[in-house]
């Protein structure tokens, strides 16, 4: 009675046979997306405060210093909107709105599976945080803080670094979507043709995805019809 408990409890823990390296994989590949979402979050974050820094420390009492002439320059701006300088006056709105896709990106971090998905959502988390930043703790206050802009690209609107996060994060974001790659990393319509009939080698999905593959029974070739040796 003892075995069979000890077998039965191991079966049902395990029921393809796995063994607990195969289930230390699957815990460590869910990890990888999360751990790849807060690396680029906080990269983007620290680049952002950086180059903010620096361009306020150069760039003040200045005027436009020429990167590419008639393409690129950098000059400082105070900007009280959205990025590109978009929606300018509406500064506490877009806190709460930026707080309000902080809340999202972390809650949809949880059934993240995709390392594709992580770096756009880490790229929303770290842009929105970098502007979140500048509006809580510059001036005029708190919620009314201006973001600081100084990359300028002409015919462009004026941008920073968590400007440029956010806009490449969402154009990975489309371009995901295109590919049919969900946030669990299969692509839409995977799942109906890994469970549809037998695989190549005659085995057949019993009782849903997670039950044990049942093998078609071994040919005949006595012509037997299934009667033991010690039948007529």
């Amino acid at each position: 009675m003892g075995e069979a408990t000890t077998i039965g409890s191991s079966v049902s823990e395990d029921p393809v046979g796995r063994g607990p390296a195969a289930a230390s994989a699957g815990v460590g590949a869910s990890r990888r997306p999360v751990v790849t979402l807060t690396a680029a979050a906080v990269v983007i974050l620290l680049l952002d405060i950086v180059t903010k820094h620096i361009a306020v420390a150069q760039l003040s009492d200045r005027g436009p210093v020429d990167v590419i002439p008639g393409v690129l320059d950098l000059r400082l701006t105070r900007n009280s909107g959205a990025a590109f300088s978009l929606a300018g006056g509406a500064t506490v709105v877009l806190s709460l709105v930026a707080l309000a896709v902080i809340v999202v990106v972390v809650f949809t971090a949880r059934r993240l599976r995709s390392v594709g998905w992580a770096i756009v959502l880490g790229a929303l988390l770290g842009g929105a945080l970098g502007n979140l930043t500048d509006r809580v703790f510059r001036a005029p206050g708190p919620l009314r803080g201006h973001v600081v802009d100084f990359v300028h690209l002409h015919h462009w609107p004026i941008f920073n670094a968590a400007d440029s996060a956010i806009v490449c994060g969402g154009i990975l974001a489309v371009v995901l979507s295109l590919l049919g790659i969900g946030l669990d990393g299969t692509r839409y319509g995977d799942s109906g043709e890994a469970v549809s009939g037998a695989d190549s080698r005659g085995v057949a999905p019993v009782g849903g995805d997670d039950a044990v593959l049942r093998a078609d029974p071994p040919a005949d070739p006595a012509g037997r019809g299934g009667v033991g040796p010690g039948g007529p």
